[in-house]
């Protein structure tokens, strides 16, 4: 699959021309008028990204589910905040500008991430109005970056002390972070009725991303009559993608699609 590069004349703040310069989205379309679509956001702590098991394997079980994907590569340590947000925001706006040509819906655009990735996409779904300080052009302008449904894997939300996972926090805003930033990237404290209906799950054994930022933020989006699902299983270590071969926790992508369909995102049977 040929990436499409988010800003093809170069990313702002981009410190150079590679790859990993180069923020893009990898389409994974399926055939058909106004399918959803869903932006898949693989974990890895800010440093690396997890593409096979938290991103391709990802996007072929949601075209399973008649659902059209986008995997991002969005840009990580030596980048800072807030290079992540921008590329997030700017692959929703991407995707729905161009909504006609990818045969996708642009008012069930979601986004789904795991980890890392996870934190990524609450951000997207709390922050899209968020000035992020560099120049807009026409698309930032006139396009919204809200998602129309969050899907949150086993996710960094807190960036706080003693439930945040450090080494997230590390690669995403530096050895010394400002506390203030810390506060507000802490995406519990940036939910509100705007935020779009999100779908969490964790697993009570996760040793690396305590299941206490999933319930953080659903709690915050019951505070605030968001729609929400929760599920935290008993079972399964850190970073377990589709979770294949661990009894009853794998059934989350199953109650997840069952979520999707309850969205009008998901195909039925």
């Amino acid at each position: 699959m040929e990436p499409l590069l988010l800003w093809p004349e170069g990313a702002p703040l981009a410190q150079g021309s590679t790859d990993e310069d180069c923020p893009a989205l990898f389409p994974y379309l399926l055939d058909g008028d106004s399918r959803a679509a869903v932006i898949v956001i693989p974990g890895g702590g800010y440093v690396m990204r997890a593409e096979d098991h938290e991103g391709d394997a990802i996007a072929r079980w949601l075209n399973s589910i008649g659902i059209s994907a986008f995997r991002l590569r969005y840009r990580v340590s030596p980048y800072r905040y807030p290079s992540a947000l921008l590329d997030v925001q700017r692959a929703i706006r991407t995707v729905r500008a161009n909504a006609e040509r990818f045969s996708v819906d642009p008012n069930r655009i979601g986004v789904l991430g795991f980890s890392a990735g996870g934190h990524l996409a609450s951000t997207a779904a709390t922050l899209f109005e968020e000035e992020l300080g560099v120049p807009k052009d026409e698309l930032d302008r006139t396009i919204s970056a809200r998602p129309d449904l969050a899907i949150l894997c086993y996710p960094v939300i807190t960036l706080k002390d003693p439930y945040t996972h450090e080494g997230s926090r590390l690669h995403l805003l530096g050895e010394n972070p400002d506390p203030e930033q810390v506060e507000f990237l802490s995406t519990e404290n940036r939910v509100t009725a705007k935020t779009p209906p999100t779908f969490l799950w964790h697993t009570a054994e996760d040793g690396y991303v305590p299941p206490e930022n999933s319930l953080a933020f659903a709690a915050a989006l019951s505070r605030h009559k968001v729609p929400f699902d929760l599920h935290i299983y008993q079972k399964g270590h850190h970073g377990v993608g589709l979770g294949a071969d661990i009894e009853h926790t794998n059934e989350w992508s199953s109650a997840c699609a069952s979520w999707l369909r309850m969205q009008g995102f998901a195909s039925n049977g």
